[in-house]
């Protein structure tokens, strides 16, 4: 059964790249045409999949339904959007939630800025994870060896000359960010773009999510986004306090972000 599930979900990856036929799901997944059929028909039947009339088989409606039904149910996003809207309001700058899930940083809220000049991003996207205000603050919060394991498998792409350039300077930046409790992304993907974030923190005192406040400098400075940092924070802060079900107190580093050297 379990390889059966595996076969299925295997199908997947396959025709998100586009449609394929039967002849080519059967040779990806190295079966029989008619094993590779059978699953086909199953997925079918439950809308994940979806024959076209040139016999080829694409993506379904349903699973895109689920996906949105998913995220759209994610406790933390439901918890933290009216805060975001807030801060949103109060600062008129684009608004990012995000977490970090199965080796990416993924954006799954956002809130437009509400000036003309407006931010390429959108909610299921990874973000740019070398650089990143949010994927610092996530990566930043998890055990040593793990952090270090991620740092030294990513490539580090030179988006700007601020970009991150290695594993090294990765990590050096973590640990500040670890000690800190906020991060910033000031030009390091888009010159043009500076971002500001705060982690929102679950009743352990881990890192759930981060959000953030971004703004290009034609709208502010670097230096006037960064006067945001106080509100942003308390923004954080009162989204961990209801998704943790805690009273809120003003962000502090909590015991687990101090290194774990052994």
């Amino acid at each position: 059964m379990s390889q059966t599930v595996d076969r299925a979900l295997s199908i997947l990856p396959l025709l998100a790249e586009g449609p394929a036929n039967l002849e080519q799901v059967a040779s990806r997944l190295g079966v029989h045409k008619s094993t590779a059929l059978r699953l086909l028909r199953t997925l079918h039947e439950h809308g994940i999949v979806y024959r076209q009339q040139d016999q080829r088989y694409r993506l379904g409606a349903r699973l895109f339904a689920l996906a949105q039904e998913a995220v759209e149910n994610l406790d933390v996003r439901e918890i933290a959007h009216p805060h975001l809207a807030e801060l949103n309001e109060k600062c008129g700058h684009t608004v990012h939630l995000a977490v970090y899930e199965e080796n990416e940083v993924l954006y799954i809220d956002k809130v437009e800025s509400r000036y003309p000049v407006r931010m390429y991003s959108r909610i299921g996207k990874p973000v740019a994870i070398t650089v990143a205000a949010v994927a610092k603050l996530l990566l930043a919060d998890l055990p040593e060896p793990e952090r270090r394991a991620v740092a030294e498998r990513l490539d580090y792409p030179m988006y700007t000359s601020r970009s991150t350039p290695n594993a090294a300077a990765f990590l050096k930046e973590l640990a500040t960010v670890r000690e800190q409790g906020w991060a910033t992304d000031l030009g390091g993907h888009e010159e043009s773009i500076n971002c500001i974030g705060a982690p929102i923190r679950g009743a352990d005192g881990r890192a759930v999510a981060a959000c953030s406040v971004s703004a290009p400098n034609v709208v502010v400075t670097a230096d006037e986004l960064l006067t945001l940092l106080p509100l942003l924070r308390r923004t954080a802060g009162a989204i961990s306090a209801e998704y943790s079900g805690i009273a809120h107190t003003p962000e502090k580093p909590h015991p687990s972000q101090k290194e774990d050297r052994s």
